[in-house]
Formats: C-alpha cells, structure tokens, sequence
C-alpha cells in the first residue's frame, strides 16, 4: 500500500506496534510524542483527520496529567475503542517506564561507582534549569494570548503557583485548585467588580461545589497518608495519584508536587537522589511522570516503582477511557476552559518557583558550576533538553574522575 493511502482500521497488535514505536523513540518530551502521533494517525496512515487531531489535542489540553499520553490513549480509542486506547497507552508508556526503573536501579540503590554518582550529580544540577525553560516554555503562549485586562490575573496566578511551589511544599496543589476556581468565579463577575468580592466568590464558589466520591477517595488517601502508615504504602499511592490526577498545566509541574514528599516529608530520598530521578525521567523515552516510577523505587523497591507508576498513570486512562464520547466537547465548555485559564499560569510559576528549592538543595560548589553551565545552554542559546542533561552528566563524571567531592 503507497504511504499516505487510506488505510483499515489498524489491529490491536499494529496499535501496540506502532504505538510502542513511539514509547521506544519520543524523547524531547510532549512536543516530540504529539508530532509523532499525527506523523502516525494523520499524514501517513490516515487514520484521523486534521481536524480531527486538532481537536483531541485541544481536548486533552484541558485535562489534568500527561497531555501527550492521553492524546495518544484518546487517538487509539478513536481506533479501536476501550481496548485500543488500554494497548495504545500501555504500548506508548511500557517501554519509558522499563528504561527509568532500570535506571532507577543502576543510580538509586546500593552504593554506585563514583564516576556513575558523579554523573548522577551533574545531570541533577541542571534541573533547576530545566524547571525554569519548561515553565516558560508553557508560560510564553499563555501571555502571548492574553488581552491587556487579563493579564495582572495571570501575573497574579503565576507569583502564586511559584510562592508555593518554592515556600508551601503540599500545599501547591490547593493552591493550583484555588486558582482555578478563582478564574471561574471571576468569569461569572463583572471585570469591574471589586477584587475583595471576586476572591469571596471564588471562595463561595469553591464551598458549593459538591464533593463527589472522587474527591472524598481523594481525602480519604490524603489522612492514610499522613495518618495510618506513615511513609509506607498509602502515602506513596497518595504522591503517586496527586501527581497523576491534579498535575495541571505541564507534566514538569509534577516536580514540585513530588519533591516535598519525597525529600521532605516521608524521607524515600535524598536531595541529590531527587534531582538524579528527575534527570533520569528527561532523558529516558515518553512521559515525564514516570518519574514518579524512580521515586517509588526509592520508597520500595520495585514493586513500589511499578505500584506508583500504575496510580500516577490510572487517571489519564480514566479520564479518557470512561470519558471519551464527551471528550471533545470540553473545548467548548466555558467553566472547564476559565478553570484551566487560572490553573495553568499557576502550573507554569510553580515549575519556574520550583527552581529555588531543586538550585538550594546541590551540596557541592562544583554543581553551582554545572548549573550555570545548563542555564547559558538552555535560556540563552535555546538548546535541547536531552543534549544538555547529557553534558551535564558527563561534566559530572569527568568532576568525579578529577577528585571532585562527590557524596554517598
């Protein structure tokens, strides 16, 4: 069959093979995955319209979690219904998830080689700067298509979302929330009413929403995390579900809701730890949040990897699985997009505000050096992601080989 021809609905083995390909091969990040699957679904196979495309990607936008995995669950459903998007997501996460908890063992457990911590080291100090290009990579559009009269609100939002992903720890994720309601209440408002008015509404407004079974699981995992077993298997399936459920904006947001858990709170971590983790989920294949997968093996070994990643990525499915026939029309719900309108400036300043804690938690002046390295490469002279963390792996194992302190 020529390229480009229509084809047949794909099998369930061509979705895993063709969306497998994609798990194997997407690094660089959502942009990558997204020009991969219309490369896929739309120009050489087409299986989907243009605008078809547009629209899933549009509507996947505006759910909380991995916009790329679940436009890639949401495209095979669209295929094969419930059990084409079930082996499309599983194909496109599998083999991302198998490398991190590969590396995860290599650079978390035991006692590695000093050229091996060293380049765990390196590549962990430039993730402060990572946190800052990915945030204002999702903060530029957002500003962009802001009028005049809006944007002192998404100032607003942003400072907020970065003060608490800086200063608050937990509490970024009500902050998120809160932001979102606001954008909602103030929507429904005249623009000239009274700021004081616009924040009691919001408050009011976020009292009446009803609390849904959803959201009553979600506390009840909430006090088992704090409560029954502290740092054990509720508060880790608790991290990995606020991570996968309520990262809104950006899969780096995830970054600072993981990192006061992690590190602080439940001690499955160290500082040095963390930042490798994060590395580690750049520069392997497909999503992000399956960084969450190093953070559980840190918890527990490698049923606590795979126990997180199954939670943190059990939304997505959800979400697209049970809510595909409504999905598209979430684009032309108003109190959805001015929810995701407060949410997302406060998702991008909490990624840039995160930067803070993840720069003051390097222990050794030589880091600062690899930082400011990082820094140059990717707010400067806009380089890639990937190829920076990989030289600031290697700056970390050549420090290492030179007798720069490197610790256990």
């Amino acid at each position: 069959m020529k390229s480009g021809e229509p084809h047949s609905t794909p099998s369930f083995a061509e979705i895993a093979r063709e969306w497998g390909r994609i798990g194997c091969t997407s690094f660089g990040g959502p942009p990558t995955q997204i020009a991969m699957l219309r490369e896929l679904c739309v120009a050489r196979r087409r299986w989907l319209g243009d605008s078809d495309f547009e629209r899933a990607l549009a509507a996947t936008n505006l759910l909380p979690g991995p916009a790329a995995t679940q436009l890639a669950i949401y495209c095979a459903w669209r295929l094969r219904g419930p059990g084409g998007g079930l082996v499309g997501g599983l194909a496109l996460i599998l083999p991302g998830l198998v490398a991190i908890l590969a590396l995860s063992a290599l650079f978390l457990s035991g006692t590695p080689p000093t050229w091996l911590r060293g380049a765990g080291l390196g590549a962990g100090a430039a993730v402060a700067a990572v946190a800052v290009a990915a945030g204002l990579t999702i903060a530029r559009p957002i500003w962009a298509r802001a009028v005049g009269g809006q944007r002192p609100w998404l100032l607003a939002y942003g400072l907020a979302g970065a003060a608490a992903a800086a200063l608050a720890g937990p509490g970024l994720v009500l902050v998120l929330l809160a932001c979102g309601v606001i954008e909602v209440a103030r929507r429904r408002l005249a623009p000239s009413g009274p700021g004081a008015y616009i924040w009691l509404a919001g408050w009011r407004q976020l009292r009446r929403w009803p609390v849904h079974p959803a959201r009553q699981s979600s506390s009840a995992w909430a006090l088992l995390a704090s409560g029954v077993e502290p740092g054990g298997t509720a508060a880790l399936v608790w991290t990995a579900f606020k991570v996968g459920a309520l990262a809104f904006g950006g899969g780096f947001v995830i970054v600072p809701l993981m990192q006061a858990d992690a590190v602080n709170t439940y001690h499955w971590m160290t500082h040095e730890q963390f930042l490798t983790a994060v590395a580690l989920g750049q520069v392997t294949p497909g999503p992000i949040l399956q960084t969450v997968a190093a953070v559980g093996y840190s918890a527990a070994g490698l049923a606590g990897g795979m126990l997180a990643a199954a939670v943190a990525f059990a939304p997505s499915f959800a979400f697209v699985l049970l809510g595909a026939p409504r999905l598209e029309s979430l684009v032309a719900n108003e109190r959805v997009v001015a929810f995701l309108a407060g949410a997302a400036p406060a998702a991008a300043g909490a990624i840039i505000g995160a930067a803070i804690p993840l720069a003051a938690s390097l222990s050794e002046r030589w880091q600062y050096f690899v930082l400011a390295g990082a820094a140059v490469s990717l707010l400067l002279l806009g380089r890639e992601i990937l190829p920076t963390l990989l030289l600031a792996g290697a700056a970390g194992v050549a420090a290492a080989l030179l007798g720069a302190p490197i610790p256990r």
